[in-house]
C-alpha cells in the first residue's frame, strides 16, 4: 500500500488536495484542487480526477479514467479501465436510505471498461454498466445498461447503440451484430 508520502513520483496531488494513508494510488494519476481520496480507496496508473471530487473507502478505479469535477464515487462503486465520469455525476450505495439505519448495506455497483457517464447523470446502486455503453447527461440510470448501449432519460431507457468512439451506430432496439462481435474479442 502506498502512504500519502510514498505515492509514485509521477501521481500529482494539487496542494489542496486531500489523500489519505492508506490510499493506492497508481503512477502517472492526477488528483486535482480539493479532491479527497481516503484511505483504502485504489486508483489505477494515469487516471485524471477533478476539482472537488470525493473518492470513499474501499473504492476501486482502474486505469485511464477521468473523472471530472464535483463527482462523489462511494463505497461498493467499481470502476474499471478507461471510464469517463462526467462532471456533476451522482454515484449511490444505498437503495433505502434513511438518516438512521442500523441495518444498513451497501448495495455494489459495476461500471465496466470504457463505459462514458454524462454530466448531471446519476446512478441508482446496484446496476451494472456495460463496457463501452453511454449514459446521457442528466440520466438517472435504475437498471442494467448493456455493452454499447446508450441510454437516456429519467428513468434512463435504451436509445440505441455506440461503438467504442462513442459514436452512435444504430437506433434499433437490436445491438447490431458488429457490436456484439467487437464484445467477443
Amino acid at each position: 500500500m502506498n502512504e500519502p508520502s510514498s505515492l509514485p513520483a509521477t501521481v500529482f496531488v494539487h496542494p489542496s488536495a486531500e489523500v489519505d494513508q492508506g490510499a493506492q494510488i497508481g503512477s502517472g494519476t492526477k488528483i486535482w484542487h480539493l479532491a479527497h481520496v481516503r484511505s483504502s480507496a485504489r486508483l489505477g496508473a494515469d487516471c485524471v480526477i477533478g476539482r472537488n471530487v470525493y473518492v470513499d473507502a474501499n473504492v476501486v478505479i482502474g486505469d485511464l479514467v477521468k473523472i471530472q469535477n464535483n463527482v462523489s464515487v462511494y463505497q461498493g462503486v467499481t470502476i474499471e479501465d478507461e471510464v469517463f465520469v462526467g462532471p456533476c455525476a451522482v454515484f449511490t450505495n444505498d437503495l433505502r436510505p434513511r438518516a438512521q439505519n442500523p441495518d444498513w448495506e451497501i448495495t455494489p455497483t459495476l461500471i465496466r471498461k470504457g463505459a462514458s457517464i454524462g454530466a448531471n447523470a446519476t446512478i441508482v446502486c446496484g446496476v451494472e454498466i456495460g463496457s463501452y455503453a453511454m449514459i446521457a447527461a442528466g440520466s438517472v440510470v435504475t437498471r442494467d445498461v448493456a455493452p454499447y448501449q446508450l441510454v437516456a432519460g429519467n428513468p434512463a431507457r435504451p436509445k440505441g447503440w455506440v461503438n467504442a468512439r462513442g459514436e452512435v451506430v444504430s437506433r434499433d432496439a437490436e445491438r447490431p451484430p458488429a457490436l456484439a462481435d467487437a464484445e467477443q474479442h
